[in-house]
């Protein structure tokens, strides 16, 4: 190992930045749906030892050094977004580089930030891996909620593969497993390196890895959850290609095949109270359609509840010129066809249903790749509304399930999360894996059910420990029907949020400069 750290210590120039550009994508393959998570134990040590050292003048810039590294994570990591510009590739194909590229380089400043933190802090041996964790995890945080947030790929999304670790998220959430998982992995070599104290230190900090895998898995021997009485839930993955999808002249028949597949006979027999369609089911304004109310009201039988994605618009009355708003939405229909209640999205898609800098870059040709007059409109915010015939539950539209805080209505505890997405966009990538298991890791965090459905999948219902009780295969067309889990208490993250990470951050850092 001796010789390892000193070839670190010694690379420079170009051949530093190739290493830690290496580093970075090989820790991305920790990521779903490969889960080698042991792969950050490799990489993240890589970047600390090319930190260490009195003589970082000499070398790359920190700051360089952790961007090198982050846009290799990144760039692996986000690629599956490359997918979306497939679909119309005459038309946006050529800004495929710019959005990848340019993400996973605006991503990487974060990571940048967090280096440059650590050579500020001028440590050595394991406060380097202290002041790394700290700095990683809180520009990790600010990533998930600055100029929008984007906390996709997240470092502590790894505790997917890392078993009964990810109930821990009940705990503290996501932004305290993205530390404890860096913390981990920069930790271990410290074990065997630099003074006692620091080895002493090292080996209590990886004796919590065992610990909280021993604690989650108690949590996971609790046993099965009950199912709420008189709920039976239909999801319906209709499984239409992004090239067709928005066809004017197949919106009818789409609609028909959703009608069709919600109407089948259950194996065994028994009848769906509650049917699911994903995001945007059908093109056209449903809510607006006399027609479609009376086959939905047919469809429904006066007993049984729709819950679907669908454009929604609020008619611009005003005469003042300016286009009706337009709403990414999810609608609630009764027995009888009409709408009862009705969620907006309000965490729009950056370059998907809003340009940012739009001033600037339309001149140049760049559009958004889902085409509606302007942009969509943003809704109020999280809430929780009444289903009839089930628990009130709360909503999430498409990539809204990534955001650990805020994804749950402070005044109004749900009793369920229903999540409708359309992940055909991004084709048969690891996108629609890694979308799945953040929706899990909202259920761990909030101790609610998940139900979620997906145009192409991967439509599933969560329990609200993050198993997945039954789901639907990525590219497949089907129904699946399945009872709706009961939630549990409130967990800690559910009462106080990210109190426990932002204390932990101070905690770890006050060791940093006492070792």
């Amino acid at each position: 190992m001796i010789r390892v750290i000193e070839f670190l210590r010694a690379a420079r120039g170009w051949r530093r930045a190739g290493l830690a550009l290496s580093a970075g994508m090989i820790a991305a393959l920790s990521m779903p749906p490969l889960d080698l998570w042991p792969l950050l134990f490799i990489a993240i040590p890589v970047v600390l030892f090319m930190l260490e050292g009195k003589e970082r003048e000499e070398r790359l810039p920190s700051f360089f050094l952790g961007w090198c590294f982050g846009f290799g994570y990144f760039i692996v990591a986000l690629h599956w977004i490359g997918f979306a510009f497939l679909v119309d590739a005459e038309a946006y194909l050529w800004m495929m580089p710019f959005a990848v590229g340019g993400l996973a380089a605006g991503m990487a400043v974060y990571w940048g930030l967090a280096t440059f933190c650590v050579a500020l802090s001028r440590r050595e041996g394991l406060p380097v891996a202290l002041v790394f964790a700290v700095s990683l995890a809180a520009f990790e945080y600010l990533r998930g909620v600055l100029f929008t947030g984007f906390p996709w790929a997240a470092p502590g999304l790894a505790s997917d593969g890392m078993g009964a670790v990810a109930q821990t998220a009940s705990l503290w959430g996501m932004p305290a497993l993205t530390l404890l998982i860096v913390l981990w992995a920069a930790t271990w070599p410290f074990m065997w390196k630099g003074p006692r104290p620091h080895r002493a230190a090292a080996l209590l900090i990886i004796a919590t890895l065992p610990l909280c895998w021993a604690w989650g898995s108690y949590r996971l021997s609790q046993g099965a959850v009950a199912s709420v009485d008189g709920v039976r839930i239909r999801i319906v993955q209709p499984n239409i290609s992004q090239d067709s999808k928005w066809r004017d002249e197949n919106a009818r028949a789409i609609f028909y095949q959703l009608l069709e597949m919600s109407a089948r006979a259950a194996p065994d027999g028994a009848s769906p109270t509650h049917i699911i369609w994903p995001e945007t089911a059908v093109t056209f304004l449903i809510d607006e359609s006399e027609a479609a109310k009376v086959e939905l009201a047919e469809l429904l039988g006066g007993t049984k509840t729709l819950v679907t994605g669908a454009l929604r618009r609020d008619i611009n009355r005003s005469g003042d010129g300016e286009d009706d708003k337009v709403f990414n939405s999810i609608l609630t229909f009764d027995g009888s066809g009409n709408v009862v209640a009705r969620y907006d999205k309000w965490r729009l898609v950056p370059g998907g249903e809003f340009l940012p800098f739009e001033w600037a870059l339309e001149p140049l040709g760049f559009r958004k790749v889902v085409t509606v007059p302007g942009s969509f409109a943003a809704g109020p915010g999280p809430v929780s509304l009444a289903v009839p015939g089930a628990p009130e539950a709360g909503f999430g539209v498409c990539y809204e399930a990534i955001f650990p805080d805020q994804f749950i209505d402070p005044q109004k505890r749900p009793g369920w999360l229903i999540n409708v997405t359309n992940d055909g966009w991004f084709g048969n990538s690891t996108g629609p894996y890694q979308h799945l298991a953040q929706a899990r890791l909202r259920g761990i965090e909030q101790g609610l059910p998940m139900v979620r459905a997906a145009n192409t999948g991967i439509s599933a219902v969560i329990d609200p420990y993050g198993r997945t009780l039954s789901s639907l295969p990525l590219n497949g067309e089907g129904i699946m029907d399945a009872g709706l889990p009961q939630s549990l208490p409130p967990t800690l993250f559910a009462d106080y949020g990210e109190l426990i990470f932002f204390t932990a951050l101070l905690l770890l850092l006050a060791l940093s400069f006492i070792l």
